[in-house]
């Protein structure tokens, strides 16, 4: 792994051909101490956001050009394991980081519009192609299971997941289920609250395995989930959302939940997530919603580290707003 300085990064912003030239799956920097200019930092930062692969550095507590990276650590032994993982899932990793720059910028629903077209990159990928192949079969869904239940309660809407056998995993019928519950929250007014929460040993395990890789045109896959994916009937109506979380919520499971207005979890609650191993990056919203919570930084390590976050963890960052065991 190369480090780099303060010093060799002024030098690589006149140098066209650095770019060209770079072979390592990501520009590695020590940015303690330094100090940069006003104009300076401007210029560096312009040229960091143009890099196709992801921008590291370890840190202080004041860098001037900390909205350039996109991972910033202070701890050198945590930096070399974050690389590791960065060589070991290139594509994905740097796609990922890419993605988070844009999509922090963008409005919301056009965010949404961002993530799923760089979701449709990877899915056409070999890395992608060579994960669909090593899995085993998963369990199927119990045809007993009602994937999203509604329950009325006055201006509340209570919505909930109803697949335990697959842990709630977001299946085509339960990513259908909660767009229809969602939809009815973005068009019935007089719905002042929605409180959405599980059934089972969990929120959710996040997307369907067993379905993975079923749509083989990733542009079709791209509409798709345009018109059919539940972030979409959120975003312009989070401030009426409380998620109530339990368990593991990973992937798409904490990827929902971080657009709500409130959320609660247990203090056994953990969330990861895995897409970066897979060949992909977060699809359900995650790039979109996560960062607004707890900024891209902090973002790109839970998806490239593909790390467990502790609910304790989880709040101090603000990813949750609660954590409450009483339900």
């Amino acid at each position: 792994m190369k480090i780099y300085s303060l010093t060799d990064l002024q030098g690589f912003c006149q140098s066209p051909s650095f770019a060209q030239d770079q072979t390592d799956p990501a520009l590695v920097l020590d940015l303690r101490s330094a100090q940069a200019s006003l104009s300076e930092r401007d210029r560096i930062i312009h040229w960091l956001a143009r890099r196709p692969i992801p921008v590291l550095a370890l840190i202080d507590k004041h860098c001037a050009l900390y909205d350039g990276l996109d991972i910033a650590l202070t701890d050198e032994a945590e930096m070399a394991k974050v690389y590791q993982r960065i060589c070991r899932y290139p594509q994905a990793s740097a796609v990922l980081t890419q993605t988070t720059r844009l999509t922090s910028h963008l409005p919301m629903s056009q965010a949404l519009i961002a993530e799923s077209l760089a979701y449709a990159t990877l899915q056409g990928g070999q890395s992608f192609s060579d994960w669909l192949k090593e899995q085993a079969t998963t369990p199927k869904p119990d045809p007993s299971d009602v994937p999203v239940s509604l329950r009325r309660c006055g201006a509340n809407l209570y919505i909930t997941l109803c697949s335990p056998s697959t842990r709630n995993a977001l299946s085509v019928a339960m990513r259908d289920g909660l767009s229809e519950a969602f939809a009815l929250v973005a068009t019935d007014t007089t719905i002042e609250s929605a409180i959405v929460s599980a059934q089972g040993p969990c929120f959710s395990a996040g997307g369907d395995l067993t379905e993975f890789g079923t749509c083989k045109d990733v542009s079709q896959a791209h509409q798709i989930r345009q018109l059919q994916m539940p972030a979409g009937h959120m975003v312009d109506h989070a401030n009426r959302y409380t998620f109530k979380l339990h368990g593991a919520c990973i992937g798409a499971g904490i990827e929902l939940p971080a657009f709500g207005k409130h959320v609660v979890a247990h203090s056994q609650t953990y969330f990861r997530l895995p897409e970066v191993e897979m060949g992909l990056i977060p699809g359900a919203g995650g790039c979109v919603s996560i960062p607004r919570r707890i900024g891209r930084h902090r973002t790109n390590l839970l998806a490239v580290t593909g790390e467990p976050l502790a609910a304790t963890q989880a709040l101090a960052w603000g990813l949750i707003d609660e954590i409450d065991d009483s339900f």
